[in-house]
Formats: structure tokens, C-alpha cells, sequence
């Protein structure tokens, strides 16, 4: 995968982190959770009494916003430099790594780091070295 840098402005990143922000603070606010997507998906799995409904509209609301986006702009280029074999292997080991973590990237890294969680500071930290770690390898050890 790879970052057009013509492309890229520093402005929309910061207003795609202060959405995502808003979005997790109104959650947390509003439903008393944690905006955790693995948490979320899981509990569509394993169904909880009445709390189908608002798991349906959180996950309808993150498939529909590339189409709201396709109203304002063409999506980007969306480019991944492997075969679909190491794809799954990665998105595997990612849910692997969800569970071990007791939790993902948005629910630590955006939600836990904003509650100053210890345990999410830990977890976002060592899901960053696996991601470092990762690159390095693929890139610089893998590819020669």
C-alpha cells in the first residue's frame, strides 16, 4: 500500500482524526461504549439481547461513508503491493492479535489513549513495534 504525496494534504487528515474523534467522543456519550470496531463486529457474532440494532446501524454507517465521500470526491487509489494468500494471512493474524490485545487499534489507540488507559497505551504501543516490525521485515529482509 502507498500514500500519494501529490495528493496528500495535512488538512484532511487532521479533519478525518478530528471526525473520528468527535464520532467516538458523541459514542461514548450517547451509548456509554467504547467505539471499538473488533468489539463491535464480535458482538454481531455472538448476539447480546437488544443490542443488535445500534451494532447493525455502527457498522452500516463505516460501509456507507466511502459512498457519502463519493459525493464530494472520487476515492483515492487504493493500491496493495501483495497476492491475495499474504492478504488473508495478515488480516488472520490481525484478528488473532485483536483478541490477545483484548481489543483493536480504534478501541485502544482512539478510545483507551483518550480515557488515559494504561492498558490501551501498552496495547497501541505494541501494536505500533508489530507494525514497525513488520514493515521492516517485508521490506528490507524479505525483499533483499
Amino acid at each position: 500500500m502507498s500514500i500519494d504525496w501529490t495528493h496528500f494534504t495535512p488538512l484532511s487528515a487532521l479533519a478525518g482524526g478530528l471526525l473520528i474523534g468527535l464520532a467516538s467522543a458523541l459514542f461514548a456519550l450517547f451509548n456509554g461504549r467504547i467505539a471499538g470496531v473488533s468489539g463491535i463486529v464480535a458482538g454481531m457474532l455472538r448476539p447480546n439481547g437488544g443490542d443488535m440494532l445500534w451494532r447493525l446501524a455502527f457498522v452500516a454507517g463505516m460501509a456507507a461513508a466511502p459512498l457519502l465521500y463519493l459525493v464530494f470526491s472520487p476515492l483515492p487509489e487504493i493500491r496493495i503491493d501483495t497476492g491475495p494468500a499474504l492478504l488473508m494471512l495478515a488480516g488472520l493474524l490481525v484478528g488473532i492479535g485483536t483478541q490477545y490485545g483484548s481489543g483493536c487499534t480504534s478501541g485502544h489507540g482512539v478510545c483507551g489513549l483518550s480515557r488515559l488507559s494504561p492498558r490501551s497505551l501498552f496495547a497501541t504501543m505494541m501494536f505500533m513495534a508489530a507494525g514497525f516490525a513488520t514493515v521492516y521485515v517485508v521490506r528490507h529482509l524479505l525483499r533483499g
